[in-house]
């Protein structure tokens, strides 16, 4: 399928180098990566592929940098933010159709992701000016306690391919407004989004080395390397709980200050007492936003026994309606999964769910290529043993299972070892209030299936991760606090 006119000039106008302080440049052996859209196969761009030596130089660019974007006045960082924000909105549909031919989501929801995105550009552009300090007398009345907050230092920032703006924009944002220089892994699947934001930024007026790029195909190599530098001070991560672990491991030899949004499991829980419209609207968009990929997709969907049934045919009904396509092309609702992994997991996690006794009421089934669609799906009486009940589906599959009793969903719901966000639909506010108290999890949606915000603390509990990205507790991850006594 050949690109449009109006998608290869944008392709034509994105970087293919590694950013590296004030230049792009090619890989030091010459290394290229091909990105492909996974709606088509076809490569988009070809691009330059990081080697260890690449990963370094751009670690030397930060270090370089950091003294003086540290010693920057916030107002200068607030300004830079801003004008990126300003930018970004300008050029919003350039960005939105990059994504959706890279990453493969519906056009509509990469509109949506390019605002989210932004506003953390907005949010943080704002707090820059905004970090404070404490001044008190001690409590002997000998002297005055003064606490300052001051940059963490270089940062070092891997993001996931789903959402390549927003995950990128949520670590970048608040590491600049604090005034900590960065090097950015984006995702080998979907880089061209960074790249294209990072020139972006340039244009805003971002100094040199401030921000640095270097994707790669050996994300091992890299990172392995770049944590042992004793120059690096933080290590920001999103992804998998599998490879979080790892990468904490590596960080703690150097003591690194670490943030990790990690695995999600969400429970979705429907009460008896629900309004039924909101709660089938809450989970179209909780389960097939992003084509079921997102870690705050809502993974196993609970559903009181005396409205099952209603609730299961009403959302079967939607989903088999679904208009499934290329994500760039406008009306499409289902876009393609990333790769073909994704699609046999997903294979996979369906099979499993129907030998367990799971009933599909509507999809279920691989969509021949070119590309990796799969059916939007939906199966009823899920088997709690079954794997798609502790494992991430990342696909669009929803899988109702039922339940008789408060204390029976809220046992269901917990059990499982991550804790991003919770889903709750219920009318009653005493059991709303019982429910946000009792899930173990960082997030909870009640009444609503979506809960990201820019202004609000976005991570999990248990194995979901540590650390927050957004609202007021954003731009405390990448800074540190100083105490002075000055004796009285």
């Amino acid at each position: 399928m050949a690109l449009k006119s109006y998608e290869q000039e944008l392709l034509d106008r994105i970087e293919s180098g590694l950013k590296i302080g004030p230049a792009w440049e090619r890989s030091a052996n010459d290394k290229t990566l091909d990105v492909q859209d996974p709606a088509t196969g076809e490569v988009l761009k070809t691009i330059a592929d990081a080697t260890v030596t690449d990963a370094v130089r751009a670690l030397d660019a930060a270090v370089d940098a950091q003294p003086g974007w540290a010693n920057s006045p916030t107002r200068a960082r607030s300004n830079v933010l801003r004008r990126a924000f300003d930018l970004l909105m300008e050029r919003k549909d350039e960005f939105a159709l990059l994504i959706a031919m890279e990453m493969g989501k519906p056009i509509a929801e990469a509109r949506s992701e390019v605002s989210y995105g932004g506003e953390f550009l907005r949010w943080f552009s704002e707090e820059a000016v905004r970090v404070h300090g404490d001044y008190r007398q001690n409590p002997e009345g000998t002297g005055n306690i003064v606490v300052s907050q001051h940059p963490v230092g270089p940062c070092y920032f891997i993001t996931p391919w789903n959402f390549p703006l927003a995950m990128a924009t949520r670590k970048i944002a608040p590491a600049i407004a604090a005034g900590c220089t960065s090097v950015i892994k984006p995702a080998e699947l979907t880089p061209l989004t960074t790249i294209y934001f990072v020139q972006l930024l340039e244009e805003a007026g971002l100094p040199p080395g401030v921000v640095n790029v270097v994707p790669t195909s050996d994300p091992s190599a890299q990172s392995g390397t770049l944590l042992s530098d004793p120059r690096l001070r933080k290590l920001s991560f999103t992804g998998s709980t599998q490879v979080g672990i790892r990468l904490m491991e590596a960080a703690a030899r150097n003591v690194l200050r670490t943030s990790m949004e990690l695995g999600g499991n969400a429970p979705f829980v429907v009460f008896e007492d629900a309004d039924l419209d909101k709660a089938v609207e809450g989970v179209m968009l909780a389960k097939f936003r992003n084509i079921g990929q997102a870690c705050t997709a809502a993974n196993r969907v609970i559903v009181h026994d005396s409205v099952a049934d209603e609730f299961v045919r009403r959302v079967s009904e939607k989903v088999a309606v679904m208009t499934i396509g290329r994500g760039a092309d406008e009306g499409n609702q289902v876009g393609p999964l990333i790769d073909q992994r994704a699609i046999a997991k997903t294979a996979r996690l369906v099979a499993d769910a129907v030998k367990n006794g799971g009933e599909i009421v509507t999809g279920g089934e691989i969509i021949d290529g070119p590309g990796h669609f799969f059916q939007p799906t939906v199966i009823d009486r899920i088997d709690p043993a079954a794997a798609m009940m502790r494992e991430e589906i990342f696909g669009p599959v929803l899988g109702v299972v039922r339940f008789s009793t408060e204390d029976e969903a809220v046992t269901i719901a917990n059990d499982t070892e991550y804790g991003l966000v919770s889903y709750v639909f219920t009318e009653n506010i005493g059991r709303g209030g019982r429910m946000i108290e009792k899930l173990e999890s960082g997030m909870v949606g009640l009444n609503t299936g979506l809960v990201s915000n820019a202004a609000a603390p976005f991570g999990g509990v248990k194995q979901s991760g540590v650390g927050r990205e957004g609202g007021f507790d954003g731009i405390r991850e990448f800074l540190s606090a100083k105490y002075t006594l000055i004796p009285r």
